[in-house]
Formats: structure tokens, sequence, C-alpha cells
């Protein structure tokens, strides 16, 4: 079964550690407003259940909750753009960046900035994302066969044994049922989101590995950065 990436873990130790509370609310907030224009019933719109879900795990206060809701009925309130950018990084490794902006006349040159201060660069549309495919993540506390054969059995494409739980990779539109699945079956779900999941790895070692979390970094501490995935190994 496939590893999943120390990079990730590395970021989401530092999200969950590091990274101030409203900083984090805000990333969280800004993709709820952009879910919820598909529609505010968490039960007919599964984009937004996710990302509700992303904000119970964090601790969001309900009141921020609400207020990223009301942004979508919020005639007054800046529309925000998703936008996705391509970069390389240290080793020439690829990083997709993922985010969410209500100016990205501001948002694009604070990245391009970002990463030409710390060894990276811009990259043309589509030279890096073919690497990667968009799949269903969820995180499980437990570990063993048992989890596997329950995610297996649950329409799961491929699961990763790791340190602190289990891994399952799913096809994005299998996600919430496998999550369901899952949770039915018993399984402390601690996260359940789409990503960008490398189709390989780029080996990245000593200098080059330091630069590149550095790098990671910067571009995460970026208000209107959502999220940022690399194949990086």
């Amino acid at each position: 079964m496939s590893g999943h990436s120390k990079w990730a873990t590395t970021k989401r130790q530092k999200a969950v550690v590091d990274a101030k509370r409203g900083a984090l609310f805000t990333k969280i907030g800004n993709q709820i407003a952009i879910a919820a224009r598909a529609g505010v019933d968490p039960a007919m719109n599964p984009s937004l259940a996710m990302v509700l879900e992303k904000a119970r795990l964090a601790n969001m206060p309900k009141a921020n909750i609400e207020r990223a809701i009301a942004r979508v009925v919020d005639k007054s309130a800046a529309a925000l753009i998703e936008e996705v950018y391509e970069a390389y990084g240290p080793g020439g490794v690829g990083i997709v960046i993922e985010v969410a902006t209500d100016n990205k006349n501001r948002t694009m040159p604070e990245v391009r900035h970002t990463l030409d201060k710390n060894g990276g660069r811009m990259a043309e549309p589509g030279s890096v994302m073919f690497q990667f495919t968009r799949k269903g993540v969820i995180e499980v506390t437990e570990k063993g066969d048992d989890v596997m054969m329950a995610a297996l059995d649950a329409g799961a494409e491929d699961v990763s044994d790791e340190e602190d739980g289990t891994v399952v990779y799913t096809a994005a539109a299998d996600l919430m049922k496998v999550r369901q699945s899952l949770v039915d079956a018993g399984l402390n779900v601690s996260s359940a989101e789409l990503q960008y999941v490398p189709n390989s790895y780029v080996p990245v070692e000593g200098e080059q590995a330091e630069k590149l979390e550095k790098l990671l970094g910067a571009i995460d501490d970026l208000d209107d950065v959502v999220n940022t995935y690399t194949n990086a190994e």
C-alpha cells in the first residue's frame, strides 16, 4: 500500500502546533464561505459538510462558522475566488498551492515573492499538476488489518499504515461515502478532505530538505493560502 508523504505530516503538525489559531480559523472560514456557495445546508452540500467537519476538529468557534456562511448572502462582502498555483521547490520538487482570495492581484505576487525569496519559483499552468491526482484522504487513529479491510470494503482505493494511525485514499467522489462507512464501523476519523496526492515522489535530503521545509512553512503562513502539497519524499 502506498506511503503517506512525510511533508503532509510536517505541514499538518505545523498547522496544529505553530500556527496562530486566528490565522487557521481565517483559512478554514474562507473554505467554508466558498463551499457554502453551493448551498448552506451541509446535508445537501457534501463539500460544505466536509469543511464544517474540518472546522469542528480544529475547535473553530460556532460564531466564526456562522460568520463565514453568512458571507454567501452578504452582497457587500468581497467575493472569494479559488485559485491553484503551481511551483517548483528546491531539488526540483513539484508544489501545488491552493488559495482563497478576494484579490488575486495581491495574492499571486505574494506567493511569487515568497517562492523567489525561499528558493522556489512559479511554474507554468499544467507543468506540475499532471504529477498529482485529486483524491479523498481520510485519517483514522486506529491501525491494523481490521482497519484496512473496513476501508477497502467501504470502497477505498488504497490504505497506508502510519506511525500515528492509518491514511485511507479514495476517489474524490467517494470521500464522504467512505468516511461515513468508517465512522459507522466505529473508527475514529481525525480528518477527511480532498487533497492533491502525488503520483510518484521525488527524494529530497540534507540541505535541500531544510530549504524545502522553510519554503513550505513560508507559503503556508500566507493568509490567503489554504493548502500546500508537494511530491517531495
